[in-house]
């Protein structure tokens, strides 16, 4: 029984490493989404036709050997033997600032990197995105409308693609679990951390009548 549990244990320990590189590779590719959508909508308002933006996908034989190469994404397990592609580390944080209400109750932390943001909520909070006002307010009205200026910039040549505001919720279900920002300046950073901080405080009263 005792050699049962620890394998048991193994194998949850191993599933949730699996599960985190899950959410970083949604998260890494809905955000390359955005951005690529950005740039059709940018060619095609300068007259570029969709069918020359639009290709359909390799098929599974046009891909090359080298694009197929995998590596495993945790060390060896004698229990699972898939393997996922392996993703890049996440970023080096240079601050981390915690958000609390008036009484010291801790909403979310924000952990800063160079041009990358981290929201993550209290463990104990489940913040759910249908709770007024995240999407009236912090997704509709501030970081949607960040994201859509950088895109008229960049339809006016004042700022590269890459360089866009992008904004990725990682969501379970309807709750919050982290929201990954990228392309920011410090004025930017100051106003996400009030709107952040503010829209919490807003959601956990609602969550504590």
């Amino acid at each position: 029984m005792a050699e049962e549990a620890e394998e048991i244990k193994r194998l949850l320990s191993f599933k949730k490493r699996v599960e985190k590189r899950i959410e970083r590779l949604e998260s890494e590719l809905k955000e390359l989404q955005t951005v690529l959508e950005t740039i059709n909508s940018i060619l095609l308002a300068k007259g570029f036709k969709r069918a020359d933006i639009v290709k359909k996908p390799p098929t599974a034989e046009a891909v090359p050997p080298a694009a197929a190469t995998m590596e495993e994404a945790t060390q060896p397990s004698p229990y699972i033997s898939a393997q996922v592609p392996v993703v890049a580390p996440m970023p080096e944080f240079k601050e981390v600032v915690s958000l609390k209400t008036a009484s010291g109750e801790l909403l979310a932390k924000l952990y800063v990197g160079d041009n990358f943001l981290r929201i993550v909520p209290a463990e104990d909070k489940n913040f759910s995105v249908n709770t007024p006002p995240f999407n009236q307010f912090l997704v509709e009205r501030v970081l949607a409308k960040m994201q859509q200026k950088d895109s008229e910039l960049v339809k006016t040549g004042k700022l590269k693609p890459e360089e866009i505001f992008t904004y990725n919720i990682i969501r379970e279900g309807d709750f919050i679990r982290e929201i990954h920002v990228k392309n920011f300046d410090s004025e930017r950073l100051k106003e996400l951390k009030s709107s952040v901080k503010w829209t919490l405080e807003k959601m956990y009263e609602k969550m504590s009548r």
